[in-house]
């Protein structure tokens, strides 16, 4: 599927600026499921595909879209749309489009950069939040995230994932994206801003995951309890991919606790239980 998105000029550090109407640009999305709206954003290299057996998963409880960004599977690819600013804008011109007022996403590498930044332009417009990979910090990011040639990226960051079926599209990603994606957050620092976000919001983290480092637990007493983050051991940067099963039960509890509850009762075991504090 795919819908026409007028492309944003102005840029602002506030809400997302209104359309323009001087050039329009095609993004490409796929939805399944009935419910309530959940978004999917893809990582650094790759495209909406890889998110179907989550999708599959969520199907009978949530409507699901996953969105291919500017540069990425079969959405435009200008340039002149990699950076931040216009994937925000991407983001919040698709929930215009599709008449979503709110929605709870789930980002990953790119995608939880764009995610989070959308939510903390738009509070009113998430419900929940799942940032999964996410670089929180220049030292949380491996070096090597920002220096690995272009060419190598893809099979850097998948190395782990062995049914490669869902990042099929990885060659129709524009190399010049990634670069510019990267070299736009590089040094930035999400901390106190995640803190800061008034949302449920949930981390995961690939334990073996090349590009990026869990939160360690010594951290746990500077974050609200809005905020929980779960390390789930033999996964790298596609937990989604390596251990379907376990990610997909860990993302469906989350979107199932009550709006009072925190993310940090939720643990790893056998299964997933509720830890309570």
């Amino acid at each position: 599927m795919s819908v026409v998105l007028l492309e944003r000029r102005e840029k602002g550090a506030g809400q997302p600026q209104p359309l323009q109407s001087r050039e329009t640009a095609v993004l490409h999305f796929e939805a399944l499921g009935r419910g309530c709206p959940v978004i999917f954003l893809h990582t650094w290299v790759g495209s909406w595909r890889y998110w179907i057996p989550s999708m599959q998963d969520l199907v009978s409880s949530w409507r699901t879209y996953a969105l291919d960004l500017w540069g990425y599977g079969d959405s435009a690819h200008d340039p002149a749309l990699y950076n931040l600013d216009d994937n925000v804008a991407l983001l919040d011109g698709f929930l215009e489009a599709m008449g979503i007022d709110s929605v709870s996403l789930v980002g990953h590498g790119l995608g939880a950069v764009v995610a989070a930044e959308f939510s903390r332009r738009c509070p009113q417009s998430v419900e929940r939040l799942v940032l999964v990979g996410f670089p929180l910090g220049r030292e949380q990011a491996s070096d090597r995230l920002w220096s690995i040639p272009l060419a190598d990226l893809a099979g850097w960051l998948a190395g782990r994932v062995e049914d490669r079926t869902g990042l099929q599209e990885f060659p129709k990603t524009d190399p010049v994206a990634v670069e510019a994606n990267l070299r736009s957050i590089q040094g930035t620092g999400w901390k106190g801003m995640v803190r800061g976000l008034c949302m449920p919001c949930l981390l995961v983290y690939g334990g073996e995951d090349p590009s990026v480092r869990p939160l360690s637990s010594e951290d746990e007493q500077r974050w609200p309890d809005s905020v929980g983050w779960v390390s789930l051991s033999g996964c790298g940067h596609f937990p989604m991919l390596d251990d379907s099963a376990r990610f997909n039960r860990l993302l469906a509890d989350f979107l199932r606790m009550g709006v009072t509850e925190s993310p940090r009762t939720l643990q790893v075991k056998e299964g997933w239980r509720r830890r309570v504090r």
